[in-house]
């Protein structure tokens, strides 16, 4: 009798799930490259656009520490196929809908938020089942293949998007989406994925479901260099989504509205993130992962959105993005390496979801206040005439998308200011020696 041929295991089990997850992703960016095309097409709007982005971040969010649960609660694997069955489900109702030529724009809202409460699952599954799969030499390297993944979608789901919807529509564009969602799961069912042995901290935080989701915090909470990287965190991301959210209206604005401009600079920058995924992965980042994370947001803030508000020209606006999501691989690889090492893998489901939830909270509100500070105070401050003009105009220039170019100046160098900010800090700056790895003695 033969014996059942083992599943693979360690950097190989991660590959073979990261190969399925880049599948996954080309498959979801193309579809939805064309539902894009679709919705402006019904309605000639950005808003509704808008609102789909709102609808999936929302229950993401909102949800985060109670999916962190059970994921500590659950099978890892099993909460990993959950996810992309769900985002399977919404896609195939999105096309059953089209072909019957029901689809309509409170559908995607509908299939938005579900598939955000069930993407809460995928992030700190994953996550939580590095720290499991690799040794913590490698966890920085894992993580900026993953980043390099998500950027490469962006670069060639367009490319293949465009030249596919032709031949096959959106209805093909969608059934594509469904099959890269089963290599996704197939992926995950190839593999082993150990769970992890339960520990003090688990112990701890066991009892009912309320007090497993408040232990996220607690945990958080206790340990101030955790509290403190996070708190740095939450401040560059909101600082830095007071940018962000106005990528496209700046760049329009003061390129004349020459949306191939626009496109080109997204496709750059989408590059640039490859390259940091790829830098990673290859070298691994920094010894010391704290400067990964410190310097890597103080010079996402200074080198990258800085150079964008100053430029007023597309190469400008290439090299800045391009620095910005450099800068972002290496510093989202160094920190998440932290929390990895740091974290006992049978609490990270609830940790990494609690700490998901404090950084993505500002990000709706810096989102609805960039676009208030633009139209109403920057903006019209840096017209010809504004009572900005004669200060900044010599920098950024004055007229249709120079208050938007200051604001991108402003945002870059608190975001700057808030990243160095973690070297004033003892816990923040020597977390790494502060708090024991989880598989050292004693935890």
């Amino acid at each position: 009798m033969k014996s059942t041929p083992e599943r693979p295991t360690g950097m190989t089990a991660f590959t073979v799930i990261w190969i399925g997850q880049i599948l996954s992703l080309l498959g979801t960016a193309m579809s939805q490259f064309a539902l894009t095309l679709w919705a402006y097409e019904v309605t000639g709007k950005a808003t509704p656009l808008a609102l789909v982005w709102f609808f999936w971040l929302i229950p993401t969010v909102a949800l985060g520490p109670f999916v962190g649960v059970l994921v500590d609660r659950h099978n890892r694997k099993l909460m990993m196929m959950l996810s992309d069955l769900a985002a399977a489900f919404t896609t195939a109702v999105i096309l059953v809908l089209y072909a019957t030529s029901s689809l309509q724009i409170w559908h995607l809202y509908l299939t938005a938020t579900i598939s955000g409460i069930f993407q809460g699952f995928q992030w700190p599954a994953y996550s939580a089942s590095i720290a499991l799969m690799l040794r913590k030499e490698q966890y920085a390297r894992a993580n900026g293949m993953l980043d390099m993944a998500g950027e490469a979608s962006y670069i060639i789901a367009p490319i293949l998007a465009g030249a596919l919807i032709g031949p096959l529509g959106l209805a093909g564009l969608l059934v594509v989406d469904l099959v890269s969602a089963a290599a996704a799961i197939g992926s995950l069912l190839f593999v082993h994925i150990p769970q992890p042995s339960q520990t003090e901290a688990g112990r701890e935080g066991a009892g009912s479901f309320l007090k497993e989701t408040a232990y996220g915090f607690r945990y958080i909470l206790r340990r101030p260099s955790l509290l403190g990287l996070q708190t740095v965190f939450m401040a560059c991301n909101f600082f830095d989504s007071l940018a962000a959210a106005i990528l496209a209206p700046m760049i329009l604005s003061r390129s004349g509205g020459d949306e191939l401009i626009l496109g080109s600079v997204q496709s750059v920058g989408a590059i640039g993130g490859v390259v940091g995924g790829f830098l990673m992965a290859s070298w691994g980042g920094p010894k010391r992962r704290v400067h990964g994370v410190l310097l890597g947001w103080f010079c996402l803030g200074l080198l990258g959105t800085t150079v964008m508000g100053l430029g007023q020209s597309a190469p400008f606006w290439m090299a800045g993005l391009f620095l910005c999501l450099v800068c972002g691989s290496v510093l989202n690889g160094s920190n998440q390496a932290i929390w990895q090492a740091k974290v006992v893998p049978d609490v990270q489901g609830r940790v990494f979801a609690t700490r998901a939830t404090i950084a993505q909270l500002v990000l709706p509100l810096g989102g609805l206040l960039s676009g208030h500070l633009a139209d109403h105070v920057m903006e019209p401050a840096m017209a010809e005439g504004g009572s900005l003009a004669p200060l900044f105009g010599w920098l950024v220039g004055t007229g249709k998308g120079a208050g938007m170019g200051l604001q991108w100046v402003i945002a870059g160098l608190l975001t700057a200011a808030a990243g160095a900010s973690g070297y004033l800090f003892t816990a923040v700056r020597n977390a790494e020696d502060i708090l024991p790895d989880h598989d050292s003695v004693g935890q």
